[in-house]
C-alpha cells in the first residue's frame, strides 16, 4: 500500500512514521510530504531513505491513503484535492471534525460508520480521544448524563517550539523560543487555543462537540477546563461522570479492564495510578483513581492518561487506516 504522510517533518508526522513501523502497517511505498520549504529533505523509514515531496507531487504519485498532520489550513486546502484524486485522507487537524458530511472516528467506538465513500476522515482532538475511549463502555451500560473534565496537557500538544521553550527554561531559566505568552516551566497555563465569546477556549469546546459526535449522543453534557502543564509524554484528565443508572465500582473496574485499548492502573494501596511517564510511547489509554463521588449519587471520579502524540494523534490515525484495510474500504 502506498502511504503518504503529510506533515512528515513535524512532531506528529514523525510519530506517525514510528507507529506505521511498530504496527507493521503494510507500507509498500512511503511518500513523505511537507511544505515547499521542506521539500527535498530526506526521511528515514524502515531503514530506507525517502525524499520529502510537496502535496501536489504526492497527489501525482497516487498514494492509496494519506495521513495528514500539517495543520488546519493545509488540510482545508489539500485534503479535498487528495480526495478528488481518489486518495483516502485521514486528517489529524480540526479542519473537518465538525463538518456534518465527515466522519469523526475513534476506532474502538465508531469505526463501523465508515464506508468506501468516506474519502476525508477526521481524527479527533487528543484530549477527546482518550476521554471517550474510557467513557464509551461506561456509557453503553450506565448512560452518561454529564461529564466535568479538567485536563493537564503536555507541551508536546503545542509542538516543537513549546518543547524547546520548556527545555530552555529548565536549563537556563529563560527561553528565546516562546510558544506561550508565559513561562511554562514551574508553571501551568489555564489557556489552550483561543478564547471564545462564552469564556471557554476552542480546545475546551472541541471536547464538548466532539464527544457528542463520536459517541453519537447529543444528550451528553460536557463541562471542560483545559490546562497546559510542564510535562512531556502525555495528557492527563480528571473526569467526573454522572450517570442515569447506578453502578457497582467493581463492575466498572471489570468493564474497563475488558475494554479494547484500555489499561486499568488502579491500586492506591500500592501507589499505582496512571502517570504521563507511564503512558509515554504507549498506544493504550490508562485509567485509575476509580472512586465514587460522595457528594451526589450515580457519579464516578476517574483519572485518564494517554500519550497525546500516539493514541491522541498518530496511533488513532493509523488504527483508522488499519480498519479501512481490514474491511476493504480503501480504493
Amino acid at each position: 500500500m502506498k502511504v503518504a504522510v503529510v506533515g512528515s517533518t513535524g512532531l506528529v508526522g514523525g510519530e506517525m512514521l514510528k507507529v506505521l513501523t511498530e504496527r507493521n502497517f503494510p507500507v509498500t511505498e512511503l511518500i513523505p510530504v511537507a511544505s515547499e520549504r521542506s521539500a527535498g529533505k530526506q526521511i528515514s523509514f524502515k531503514g530506507k531513505e525517502y525524499t520529502v515531496v510537496t502535496p501536489q507531487k504526492a497527489i501525482e504519485m497516487k498514494p492509496d491513503v494519506a495521513l495528514f498532520s500539517a495543520g488546519g489550513s493545509t488540510s482545508l486546502e489539500w485534503a479535498p484535492k487528495f480526495a478528488e484524486a481518489g486518495i483516502t485522507v485521514i486528517d489529524n487537524s480540526s479542519a473537518w471534525r465538525m463538518d456534518p458530511t465527515k466522519k469523526l472516528v475513534v476506532p474502538e467506538i465508531n469505526a463501523d460508520a465508515l464506508t468506501k465513500e468516506d474519502k476525508i476522515i477526521a481524527n479527533p482532538n487528543c484530549s477527546t480521544i482518550q476521554m471517550v475511549v474510557a467513557l464509551n463502555p461506561l456509557h453503553k451500560k450506565y448512560k452518561i448524563k454529564r461529564v466535568v473534565v479538567s485536563t493537564y496537557q503536555s507541551v508536546t500538544g503545542t509542538g516543537k517550539k513549546a518543547v524547546d521553550q520548556l527545555m530552555n527554561e529548565r536549563a537556563s531559566g529563560t527561553s528565546d523560543e516562546m510558544a506561550y505568552k508565559y513561562k511554562i516551566d514551574l508553571n501551568l497555563i489555564p489557556h489552550i487555543d483561543v478564547f471564545l465569546e462564552n469564556g471557554y477556549t476552542k480546545e475546551e469546546m472541541k471536547m464538548v462537540h466532539e464527544t457528542k459526535k463520536i459517541m453519537r449522543d447529543d444528550t451528553i453534557q460536557v463541562s471542560p477546563t483545559a490546562v497546559r502543564v510542564p510535562v512531556m509524554g502525555g495528557h492527563s484528565e480528571s473526569v467526573n461522570i454522572e450517570f442515569e443508572n447506578d453502578f457497582d465500582l467493581a463492575d466498572v473496574r471489570a468493564l474497563l479492564e475488558q475494554s479494547e485499548g484500555i489499561i486499568v492502573s488502579d491500586d492506591v494501596a500500592n501507589f499505582v495510578y496512571p502517570m504521563p511517564m507511564d503512558a509515554h510511547g504507549k498506544d493504550e489509554v490508562f485509567v485509575g483513581r476509580l472512586r465514587r463521588d460522595e457528594t451526589q449519587p450515580k457519579t464516578l471520579n476517574m483519572w485518564i492518561v494517554a500519550d497525546n502524540l500516539r493514541k491522541g494523534a498518530a496511533t488513532n490515525a493509523v488504527q483508522i487506516a488499519e480498519y479501512l484495510v481490514k474491511n476493504n474500504l480503501i480504493g
